[in-house]
């Protein structure tokens, strides 16, 4: 083999392993180079409300279900107006409801641009609507620290969905005031969520859940008799006094007073509701 013939072979050689490593470089490149975030960031309802302005468009992600489907805000100042897009989207939105409109508060990701903002929305169509989409009125969407057209203050079962959406929930109970886990009862209670209840009981007795969610439609608790909070002992728990007025399913009306049990099951755990306790405080004037 010739001299000029060896260097040219050498020289394609060198020629073919860079062009080898420099696709490999620009391949490694394009898997780690800058990529769209869909990071889950939990945004204050003032920041929300000037990155979402008005007429803005953007998609649901329910939690539960994985459904989603696209909306315009179209007005609200206190939390965000919004309307499905097309009626396909409402349909999304309402099989998302199992077929059936509710005020119930549901858990959902807002992705708008690269963000997903952990958010909460009824499902109620309301006030006017001025999309042809099939959806009578509006529903409104709730983020951190928004609160209804009524109170001055975030409504509690819209705070609960946000933080599920946005993987808070256990840690807020687990920081909770003991008396806390009451007002979270009523509103697992009066939101049909099962999964919610079943995580404020001491024992996450399903069972119990699932019992109480199908025989009660509403639930008020008043006349409450409270200590001051470190005076609750964590395992023995606490007997507060309270009156009970709920609605059956069907719609037939109890009121009752006794005792609810509050504890944790372990030092470290979080505050709950004794589940077998309200069921004995429940089927004694039902």
């Amino acid at each position: 083999m010739s001299y000029v013939r060896v260097v040219f072979i050498f020289l394609l050689f060198l020629i073919v392993i860079g062009k080898a490593d420099a696709q490999m470089i620009k391949e490694k490149s394009a898997m780690t180079g800058p990529r769209t975030s869909f990071s889950i960031e939990i945004l204050p309802w003032d920041v929300v409300n000037e990155m979402i302005p008005n007429k803005s468009y953007f998609t649901i992600i329910d939690v539960e279900t994985g459904h989603s489907f696209k909306v315009q805000r179209r007005a609200g100042s206190k939390h965000a107006d919004v309307q499905p897009l097309t009626k396909k989207d409402t349909k999304i939105m309402k099989n998302i409801y199992s077929d059936k409109w509710s005020w119930d508060r549901r858990a959902i990701l807002v992705q708008y641009s690269d963000r997903l903002i952990p958010a909460s929305m009824n499902g109620m169509p309301h006030g006017a609507g001025a999309l042809q989409n099939g959806f009578p009125g509006h529903f409104c969407v709730h983020f951190y620290g928004s609160t209804t057209h009524k109170t001055p203050t975030p409504d509690l079962a819209h705070k609960l969905m946000i933080l599920k959406a946005g993987g808070k929930l256990h840690s807020y109970f687990y920081n909770m005031d003991p008396y806390e886990s009451i007002n979270i009862l009523e509103v697992a209670i009066n939101q049909h969520d099962r999964k919610l209840l079943t995580l404020i009981l001491t024992e996450n007795e399903e069972d119990i859940s699932k019992q109480l969610i199908h025989e009660i439609d509403h639930l008020e608790i008043t006349e409450l008799s409270l200590l001051p909070s470190e005076d609750v002992h964590a395992l023995f728990g606490h007997k507060v006094k309270a009156k009970l007025k709920w609605t059956s399913s069907e719609q037939a009306q109890f009121v009752t007073r006794g005792h609810l049990i509050i504890r944790k099951i372990s030092p470290e755990g979080q505050w709950g509701i004794d589940g077998k306790a309200l069921i004995g405080l429940i089927k004694k004037d039902s």
